[in-house]
């Protein structure tokens, strides 16, 4: 097992830590993270919907430590799952929506730990996240007669996401699934429709508590500013698939007041499918690969979620 004693070198905790979280960001990239890639975020529905979806993610590739770091050859294999709840409503007479989001990680990484082969497994929950949506501009609260009639054109939304620290977390462990600290996210987003075609655009930042018991030592992590962009295609009703792709920059940690070389840059290229293959039952097939990785993981990951949706109360 990876492992270290809490009185070793500061900039090898603080790098390890940076990269084993941005690992498990883009394993549980439906939920939360920079490396999130989620076309059509800001598309409305009408109000009263549930929407319960079920999403297993492959990801598999290599991963990017502090190149001064002890940890050489890394690479990970993670499977992540997520059940959801989401509703839509009115807010202030404008379309807005409501998910929780309850993730759950197995993953296996292995590399050369100060040059001796070294492996770790984890499995348990992650952290419990919750985001809160709303359009701002081009689509009202609708009932579903009205949202049949409704042809949207220019759409400018906002969201939070709130994460919150509920994943499995060992003090003495440098490797967690969970993070043991809060992270907020608000976002902005567009989206411009052209008939069949539809642009997304989101611009949004991550911002983190300390976590206060990091193997005995406080961790702090810097803002990360994300963008995400997708270009959509509608086939025909219920059909549709997005190039995707994003960039997000940031997120250096300091422990205990000595700072990392983990200053993360990278992005990520993908394809998403979306088909109502049965009235109320959604499909959704995703795959992506990094673009370029400075620092955390380089991987090739596979996707597919299946949601059924309803109208009226649970």
């Amino acid at each position: 097992m990876m492992s270290s004693d809490p009185g070793c070198d500061r900039r090898v905790l603080a790098s390890v830590g940076a990269a084993i979280a941005a690992v498990v960001g883009i394993a549980v990239a439906s939920t939360v993270g920079a490396q999130e890639l989620i076309p059509a975020a800001y598309t409305p529905a009408p109000v009263g919907v549930n929407l319960i979806s079920l999403a297993t993610y492959f990801n598999e590739g290599d991963i990017t430590f502090d190149p001064s770091g002890p940890i050489e050859d890394a690479s990970g294999r993670i499977f992540a799952s997520t059940l959801s709840y989401a509703r839509t409503f009115g807010l202030f007479k404008r379309s807005a929506t409501a998910t929780l989001i309850f993730p759950f990680v197995v993953g296996d990484l292995e590399g050369l730990y100060y040059g001796e082969p070294a492996s770790a497994h984890r499995a348990g929950s992650g952290d419990l996240t919750l985001r809160l949506a709303a359009n701002l501009y081009g689509a009202p609260a609708m009932s579903p007669q009205e949202f049949a009639e409704f042809r949207p054109k220019t759409m400018i939304g906002a969201s939070l996401f709130v994460r919150m620290p509920t994943g499995q977390y060992d003090t003495t462990r440098l490797i967690n699934i969970g993070t043991n600290r809060w992270g907020f996210k608000p976002e902005v987003g567009m989206v411009q429709v052209f008939g069949k075609w539809a642009i997304d655009a989101y611009l949004g930042a991550w911002f983190f508590t300390d976590n206060t018991n990091f193997v005995g030592l406080t961790r702090q992590q810097d803002p990360i500013l994300s963008s995400q962009f997708h270009v959509r295609y509608l086939f025909r009703r219920g059909l549709w698939a997005a190039v995707d792709a994003n960039f997000w920059r940031g997120g250096q940690t300091t422990l205990n007041g000595v700072e990392g070389d983990d200053l993360q840059e990278n992005s990520r290229v993908g394809l998403t499918v979306s088909w109502t293959a049965w009235k109320n039952h959604n499909l959704r097939f995703a795959v992506s690969k990094g673009a370029f990785t400075r620092i955390g993981g380089d991987f090739n990951s596979f996707g597919v979620a299946y949601a059924y949706s309803w109208m009226g109360w649970p």
